[in-house]
């Protein structure tokens, strides 16, 4: 019957979140994939498949992005009506773009491999359209596991690409009961499994690396700007700051400091007399003729600035509205924001110098989300550096998440990640993607941990996301040449 067919995408698509943290049952999550495509191939027209991957869509971004009500909440009286018709809004958006693969991949050809394709190039598009929001990826159902190891070399995108080819040929072998092509496919997926093994990098030594210290304050967003706890969160800061003994560099979370930057300067001077000669990594807001950026500065054994950096890759409707004036008429306010628009954006990826340690790309926050961000280094830098504040996101999935996408950035360039955030999860992680040690959620305290040292550039740092495009491009052209040497019979052709 078409209505459980249509409960029944709605309930994979919940599935499939499964293969996100903190659940990773990715093996589940692999299984509703193939099942879905299966679904898909009932439907006879290109408006009951989009109605289909819509449903899919829906199903999986409900539950895998519970998360976003949490910050309606930490101001509730004002904010906590929006939490319902944001998480609903951005469910049905997002499944509306795997709607739009299902559907012209039903209209392109009736087999799964074309759904495949086309699910691929939306979810390339994601990342880009509308400021971009690649959030739990298809290919992160594999994070967990050796085969997110193959990021290195064909990054998020291309990874996706194998993930919804493979889950197609495995639904071509539960239609049509053919056990050769099951075969095939459980061939190749060991194929990636063992393969991702082999391309693993071996633990990093870390005898003679520099120590980093981790400090995470563990402010609760509702009491991160409160008056009261204040002073009570940037004291603990300075106090794992003046701690025995010295690394060889400290870093703080996202705006550690409550100061602007203009009036920070006595601030400074109390983490410099604390850091006793150590460099400090902090973040902190800033303004300029009326304008706020949400920065990141680096000080000096002095406690003078020596690097700035403005994160400028913003969030929508958290540090900056679109349409402001528009959204400001139904008193809809950005959640993070200064000021009536919000934050200004940076000039765009920069490397910050940390002297004896190398130079750094920093990411504050969601900047870490973005792959093609990472890329857009002006150099290759030695680590990669994100500073956040997750305290945003609650205490379960969406920190979870947030690491899991940090981690792959790490794999991805083959570089170490220093990531400090002010509620947890923070870690070192190393070029395999592998945690070297981490400070759980909801817990303050600092960490000393040893800098593992870079590895070479990957094939992904070099081509990008040209390289996922390029073979879409070809495959899309391969199936349409395919298609012409082999019309559909017209019994089973799109309406």
């Amino acid at each position: 019957m078409p209505i459980l067919r249509r409960l029944g995408a709605l309930c994979l698509g919940a599935v499939f979140a499964l293969g996100q943290a903190p659940f990773d049952l990715w093996a589940l999550a692999l299984t509703a994939l193939v099942c879905v495509l299966v679904l898909a191939k009932v439907d006879a027209k290109a408006r009951a498949a989009s109605l289909t991957g819509w449903l899919f869509g829906v199903g999986y971004f409900l539950l895998s992005m519970h998360w976003i009500l949490e910050p309606f909440q930490v101001d509730a009286a004002s904010t906590g009506w929006m939490a319902p018709f944001a998480l609903v809004g951005l469910a049905a958006g997002l499944g509306g773009l795997w709607g739009i693969a299902f559907g012209l991949g039903r209209w392109l050809h009736p087999g799964p491999f074309s759904i495949a394709l086309c699910w691929a190039f939306i979810e390339l598009a994601r990342a880009y359209i509308l400021t971009g929001f690649p959030w739990g990826l298809v290919g992160y159902v594999w994070a967990p596991t050796p085969v997110a190891q193959w990021h290195a070399f064909i990054g998020p995108h291309g990874v996706t690409l194998v993930t919804l080819g493979l889950a197609a040929m495995l639904s071509v072998a539960v239609h049509k009961k053919s056990l050769p092509t099951a075969l095939l496919a459980f061939g190749f997926t060991a194929v990636l499994w063992f393969g991702g093994n082999g391309i693993t990098p071996p633990v990093s030594d870390l005898s003679d690396r520099p120590t980093v210290r981790l400090v995470q304050p563990n402010a609760p967003q509702h009491q991160k700007w409160d008056r009261n706890f204040i002073p009570m969160f940037f004291n603990r800061q300075v106090d794992f700051t003046a701690q025995l003994p010295k690394p060889d560099l400290v870093v703080w979370s996202e705006t550690a400091v409550p100061n602007l930057l203009d009036n920070a300067e006595p601030a400074f001077e109390v983490i410099a007399e604390a850091a006793a000669g150590t460099p400090v990594v902090l973040g902190i807001q800033r303004e300029e003729r009326g304008r706020y950026f949400n920065s990141l500065v680096s000080l000096n054994p002095s406690g003078r600035l020596a690097e700035l950096y403005d994160k400028h890759h913003l969030v929508p409707f958290g540090e900056y509205m679109p349409a402001a004036a528009l959204f400001a008429r139904f008193n809809i306010l950005g959640l993070a924001a200064r000021a009536d628009a919000g934050y200004t954006a940076g000039h765009g990826p920069e490397l910050i110098d940390l002297g004896a340690l190398g130079k750094a790309l920093p990411l504050i926050c969601y900047e870490a989300v973005f792959p093609q961000d990472v890329n857009g280094a002006p150099a290759r830098p030695d680590m990669l550096l994100q500073i956040t504040n997750d305290a945003w996101f609650g205490m379960n999935a969406g920190p979870q998440q947030h690491l899991a996408q940090a981690r792959l950035r790490a794999i991805e360039q083959r570089l170490p990640m220093i990531r400090v955030a002010n509620t947890g999860i923070s870690a070192v992680i190393d070029p395999a993607g592998r945690i070297v040690d981490s400070l759980p959620l909801g817990r303050a305290g600092f960490l000393d941990v040893a800098l593992p040292a870079p590895l070479a550039p990957t094939l992904y740092s070099r081509t990008g996301d040209l390289l996922s495009l390029g073979v879409l491009i070809v495959a899309f052209a391969t199936l349409q040449l395919w298609k012409r040497r082999n019309p559909i019979d017209p019994e089973h052709a799109q309406a």
